[in-house]
């Protein structure tokens, strides 16, 4: 059965004040021949005598498109700018209507603002945060960088804390996201927060393997009650930090270099040691020494 509004070719020309009906995609526009011809576009060609266009009995102008854009297609030809949608989406919607009416500075225009969307959602960096045992030996194991993990759970401290303990804890944190966002593109960086080993420590990884860790954490005998003391020794993080960079090429960094950057042994593995520790260290020796002395 055939439509009764029936559909014919036509040359559109005539004075730039005058208006014609637009039914694109079944969206309805009415706008002058100035404005369609006003840039050089595909309706400059179709509304300026060099091409055909398809009309039906009604006079309307039928463009096989989607209508939803037109009118920021109409609106850029009336004032060489346009608000862009808010989504990406439909930014490149209009992108595509842009291309295929030739409207070069609108395409741009949405190009950038694509590309513009992109960098605002891209982050900075990615930290992951371990769910599982296997998630974190996966994530070891897979990754060309060396990795840093900052192990933190203040709910598996079953002594109370001294007073320093809670601003210390979060100045690991902060030193650990402000090391995240330098290194991000040279290092990976996990978070633990579901290991119930220690309330804060870094460890850190060369090649796959545990080089060395700074343990964050140790008891403090007060009276007849214990304390954890949390601590943040930037400079040994720091140390660490700068020396698992070493790893970064296939080969095994210079174990000469190693020893004389790292406090602890050749063979990788070195721990930093609270003061109390290290105050406890330098008594034995001396009771030591005292008793080869009387000896």
């Amino acid at each position: 059965m055939a439509d009764p509004k029936m559909s014919g070719k036509t040359v559109i020309k005539g004075n730039p004040s005058q208006y014609v009906k637009l039914n694109v995609g079944g969206c309805l526009h009415y706008t002058t021949i100035g404005t369609l011809t006003k840039h050089d576009t595909m309706l400059r060609a179709m509304f300026s005598g060099r091409m055909e266009v398809l009309s039906d009995s009604d006079g309307w102008i039928l463009i096989d498109r989607c209508g939803k854009h037109f009118g920021n297609v109409l609106n850029f030809l009336r004032d060489g700018s346009v608000f862009l949608p808010e989504s990406s989406r439909e930014i490149a919607e209009l992108l595509a209507e842009a291309k295929y009416y030739c409207i070069a500075e609108l395409a741009d225009a949405c190009n950038q603002a694509l590309l513009k969307k992109e960098r605002e959602a891209e982050p900075i960096c990615k930290v992951p945060l371990i769910t599982s045992q296997k998630e974190e030996e996966l994530l070891i194991s897979s990754t060309t960088k060396p990795v840093i993990k900052l192990l933190i759970n203040r709910h598996n401290n079953k002594y109370s804390y001294t007073s320093t303990s809670d601003d210390n804890l979060l100045k690991n944190i902060e030193l650990f996201d402000k090391l995240s966002l330098w290194y991000n593109n040279r290092v990976l960086f996990i978070k633990d927060v579901i290991s119930t080993s220690e309330i804060c420590c870094w460890i850190f990884y060369g090649h796959g393997k545990k080089v060395s860790e700074v343990c964050c954490t140790s008891i403090v005998y007060a009276t007849d009650k214990k304390h954890t003391k949390v601590e943040c020794p930037e400079a040994r993080i720091y140390e660490e930090t700068l020396n698992i960079l070493l790893y970064e090429s296939r080969q095994a960094p210079d174990q000469e270099l190693m020893q004389a950057t790292s406090r602890g042994p050749v063979s990788g593995m070195s721990s930093y040691t609270s003061d109390e520790e290290e105050e406890r260290t330098g008594l034995e020796r001396l009771r030591s020494n005292k008793s080869s002395n009387q000896g």
